[in-house]
């Protein structure tokens, strides 16, 4: 990507570090500077304006500029702009967000804890599933299986869950009590000849193959997106979390399903494990709990999970763990209202009624000479790219989504992949004009790599 400074006149390049980038590249070309936002759409501090087709980062459900939402963020802060959960203390919003949460869970759940972001969230869950294994005297289940391509953050256990080289190269990562299991993208990995129910079976195979060699009593949890967002879109193949959770249940290994991109209606349901029959011990939330207008995650546990843990703190005397801003008040009145906003609205509904022209757009794109095929369920998907012979892996799918910018539209290169996640209040006909942007983006590059 080639995007020269303008009217920040370098200040950005000169005073701030950004995340998940080339810091060198950067310093060399600065970004693109966001000014506004509106529904769908942002414009940048030129002028241009873009369908934000990832809602930022797979998270703004409502879109941007959403009144009730700051309405309710400056009551709350002229009313209460901070106050902490920590002891013996809490207040309103965090208790009526908590309720809410507790009611609408897809499965039955006993407490939920609140944190600031999905990492901060999946970080504090395995510091509980080793809290909790003390409490049950088994000091040595505390090895947790993440997944080959999965995401789950970006802190030193988070990371270490996840199952992305970018993210523990230099780091020092993972932990070794985090170990990984096959990536379960039949598209991806795939034996030649191989039926989908054949690669299931294979999954399933590497996944009790590793439990038995590390030891059912050395592995603790099982952490999984419902479908992986940031490692490319990735669906599960049939019988797949049927089959995870049969030979977790077998073992005694608890289920950490990561919703923070798929939870509040991404997949047409109001949670993933709702689209995929999955049953977790343990939820964790965030991005759209808010649409990320503000800071928020949270850690939804049941009570099989919850109970040895209140236990040891009983024993101990505190459960000694706490952020400055969990359950922050503005926060909490925020994803509240965003929450009722989305039941009100009905836009898990209305994700379900535009999942076929979503799909079916990503299935006509996917027909360019450009492309290989495309995924995808609800509003969330992906259209891969056809490698280019002789250049890095993932260029052609960076061209496709630098042109698709040009076009006006921003998209997010994953590998071969172009990714798709646009705000839940998108309409038939934006999606529509998203794709036939797109569709620009690819003759574009199609006359480039003649």
């Amino acid at each position: 990507m080639t995007i020269m400074p303008n009217s920040v006149e370098g200040r950005d390049i000169a005073y701030q570090m950004h995340p998940n980038v080339n810091l060198r590249a950067y310093e060399k070309t600065g970004g693109l500077v966001i000014e506004s936002g509106d529904g769908i759409y942002v414009t940048d501090n030129n002028g241009k304006r873009y369908i934000e087709a990832m809602a930022g980062l797979w998270s703004v459900a409502l879109g941007f500029g959403e009144k009730r939402l700051a309405a309710v963020a400056k009551a709350q802060m002229e009313k209460l702009p901070y106050y902490h959960t920590f002891g013996f203390r809490s207040h309103g919003p965090s208790i009526d967000l908590a309720e809410m949460l507790i009611k609408i869970a897809p499965v039955p759940m006993s407490k939920v804890h609140f944190t600031s972001s999905g990492s901060e969230a999946n970080d504090l869950a395995a510091k509980m599933v080793w809290y909790r294994s003390n409490a049950l005297g088994k000091r040595d289940k505390k090895k947790i299986i993440g997944r080959l391509k999965g995401y789950h953050g970006v802190t030193i256990a988070a990371a270490s869950i996840t199952g992305l080289p970018r993210n523990h190269e230099s780091f020092d990562l993972p932990l070794d009590r985090m170990i990984h299991t096959s990536c379960p993208s039949y598209v991806h990995f795939a034996k030649a000849g191989e039926s989908e129910a054949e690669f299931t079976a294979r999954m399933l195979q590497d996944l009790e193959s590793l439990i038995l060699k590390e030891g059912p009593e050395a592995i603790a949890a099982f952490w999984g997106e419902p479908v992986m967002g940031a490692g490319g879109v990735l669906m599960p193949p049939a019988g797949y979390w049927e089959g995870v959770q049969a030979i977790l249940n077998k073992y005694d290994i608890l289920l950490v399903a990561d919703e923070v991109i798929c939870g509040f209606g991404r997949t047409g349901k109001m949670f993933a494990c709702e689209t995929f029959n999955i049953r977790p011990d343990v939820l964790v939330v965030s991005k759209q709990i808010t649409s990320s207008y503000m800071p928020l995650s949270a850690i939804l546990m049941n009570d099989r999970f919850y109970q040895p843990i209140a236990d040891e703190s009983d024993r101990i005397g505190s459960f000694g763990h706490g952020y400055t801003a969990s359950g922050h008040p503005v926060a909490t009145a925020v994803g509240l209202e965003n929450l009722k906003i989305i039941q009100e609205r009905d836009l898990v509904g209305h994700v379900a009624d535009l999942q076929d022209t979503f799909l079916s757009g990503l299935a006509e794109l996917a027909k360019h000479p450009v492309a290989h095929s495309s995924r995808g369920i609800g509003l969330i998907g992906a259209l891969e790219i056809k490698p280019w012979t002789d250049a890095k892996p993932g260029d052609a799918a960076l061209a496709v989504a630098d042109a698709a910018l040009e076009a006006g539209v921003i998209t997010r290169n994953i590998g071969e992949a172009v990714c798709f996640c646009p705000p839940l209040i998108i309409t038939a006909v934006q999606i529509n004009d998203m794709f036939e942007s797109v569709k620009q983006a690819l003759d574009k590059v199609a006359k480039r790599s003649v």
